[in-house]
């Protein structure tokens, strides 16, 4: 199982938010890059980047600090955030990153999503952001009606690497994830299913682990940057 610490990027800071609320964010470090080489040089396999203001935006807003990542670390990294048309998909998987996260689009304009992991094998994932079991978009400011599992087995013929998981609900409140709602969708597709949300504790990533779904991974942040989870002792007991 494949730990994601997560950078997410608000004014070209690393910062974290709660529950998605833009105006509650905190700024753990004013130099993302360094931030990901100190999760690179703790042995991390995989970086998880957002672009916070470009979600809103629907265009990408942190690119700088992006591009600043890929050229100090060698990692692969998924960036999720502004990413809502074929142009901008190859630009950035030209960029260097390792995969792209269809969030929005993969809501409004599904067809985009299947003709992006046509194109880009293993490259496309489909970022999932539920609150109460719905789907919420463009940074989680507006609701919808799609049901995540629904979403998610949508894709299910369509050649995407992951579907990126995520309880708003749970997100940087540091009260746990959702683990039963997790494990039932990851029982409900076939495609790797990545865990966000709420992660706390090193007690949290042994549930995901031993909750029974076929878990691909799980993203970290906040308690990372609190220090209620040490990265190397989470690493070790991913891969143990």
């Amino acid at each position: 199982m494949i730990l994601y610490p997560a950078i997410d990027l608000k004014d070209d800071q690393a910062v974290r938010l709660i529950h998605g609320d833009m105006n509650r964010a905190t700024v753990f470090n004013d130099d993302p890059a360094a931030q990901a080489m100190a999760f690179v040089e703790a042995g991390c396999d995989w970086l998880h980047l957002v672009d916070l203001n470009g979600a809103f935006a629907g265009a990408p807003v942190n690119a700088a600090p992006v591009e600043a990542i890929l050229a100090r670390t060698r990692t692969p990294a998924q960036l999720g955030g502004g990413i809502r048309d074929m142009a901008t998909i190859e630009r950035w998987l030209g960029k260097g990153l390792a995969r792209v996260i269809l969030g929005t689009v993969a809501v409004e304009n599904p067809a985009l999503v299947r003709e992006a992991a046509r194109s880009f094998p293993g490259q496309i994932a489909v970022g999932v952001d539920a609150r109460g079991g719905r789907v919420a978009t463009k940074g989680w400011a507006e609701e919808t009606e799609v049901d995540a599992t629904d979403l998610a087995r949508s894709f299910e013929d369509a050649g995407v690497a992951a579907i990126i998981y995520t309880d708003i609900n749970r997100d940087g409140a540091m009260q746990g994830p959702n683990i039963e709602a997790t494990a039932a969708l990851a029982r409900a597709v076939s495609i790797p299913v990545i865990a966000s949300g709420g992660v706390s504790s090193l007690d949290d990533l042994r549930a995901l682990k031993s909750c029974g779904a076929p878990l691909d991974g799980v993203i970290s942040g906040r308690a990372l940057y609190d220090g209620a989870i040490d990265l190397r002792a989470a690493l070790a007991l991913m891969k143990g």
